[in-house]
């Protein structure tokens, strides 16, 4: 089981950094492990030195954490601050082995832009990682921005571009199981390529969608509305089931008192 969080945003306000910390600290308190927390991009709002220092101390976590940027991120202070690896302007590409699956995470920014990119060295080693998995077993995908449209305008304008070519790549590997991304601050499930493309929705925020900004045409964003984040469970049929999960907490300086909101397998 993975849990998938996607754009905390950390500023080193208080308002981030504590729907951070329910999040984490909701998950920290489960009483099982996960195979792998997925952060999806935009981990930083300005890309700060200490926005990146308070990324580290609050993805600390019992459970195996995985994280690559997004279009507020920069690579350079990513790798350096939050990953602790050398300095490098390169995508930033992980893999690593989570249950029965591979996870691939993908570096979909492109330095001083908001839209995104898988660049050719990153397809590369895409390529590779499929290549070296075994035939039978799935592997995820996962970036910062949708690689399709979720017909949100906004969104959709700063989307991840030229995806055909990572689709033609998927062509040729079928146990690539589902597409995980984050961006754009809504929980949504469609298709890419033929598969699940599953996005995580916004821990700083949630997106108005375009049927809900009439009587907020210059709000594009719920900043009252709860952090979220989704649970991917991979079963041993390969079959893939998301849940979406809604974190309340109390910010009281001190204690932190966590809860879910109900949903209908709840009730």
């Amino acid at each position: 089981m993975i849990a998938h969080v996607s754009d905390v945003h950390l500023d080193t306000g208080e308002r981030s950094t504590e729907r951070t910390r329910a999040v984490m600290a909701y998950l920290e308190h489960l009483p099982y492990d996960l195979d792998a927390v997925l952060i999806t991009g935009d981990v930083a709002d300005h890309a700060r030195p200490e926005e990146y220092e308070l990324a580290r101390e609050l993805f600390a976590s019992r459970h195996p954490v995985m994280i690559c940027p997004g279009n507020h991120d920069d690579r350079a202070a990513f790798r350096e601050i939050l990953l602790r690896q050398p300095s490098s302007t390169a995508p930033v590409n992980q893999v690593r082995r989570a249950g029965d699956a591979v996870i691939a995470l993908c570096d979909s920014s492109i330095p001083g832009k908001d839209e995104g990119l898988l660049q050719e060295e990153t397809l590369a080693w895409l390529a590779q990682v499929l290549a070296e998995a075994p035939e039978t077993t799935p592997v995820l995908v996962g970036f910062h921005h949708p690689p399709a449209l979720l017909h949100e305008p906004f969104i959709d304008g700063i989307r991840q571009f030229r995806t055909e070519r990572l689709a033609a790549l998927s062509d040729h590997h079928p146990n690539l199981t589902a597409f995980l991304c984050g961006h754009a601050h809504t929980a949504a499930a469609t298709t890419f390529a033929g598969r699940p493309l599953l996005v995580a929705p916004g821990v700083v925020s949630t997106l108005r969608l375009p049927w809900e900004q009439r009587s907020h045409p210059q709000d594009l964003v719920h900043l009252d509305q709860p952090p979220a984040f989704a649970f991917h469970i991979l079963d041993d049929t390969g079959r893939l089931t998301t849940h979406y999960r809604c974190v309340l907490a109390n910010h009281t300086a001190s204690d932190l008192e966590l809860t879910h909101v109900p949903e209908i397998d709840d009730l």
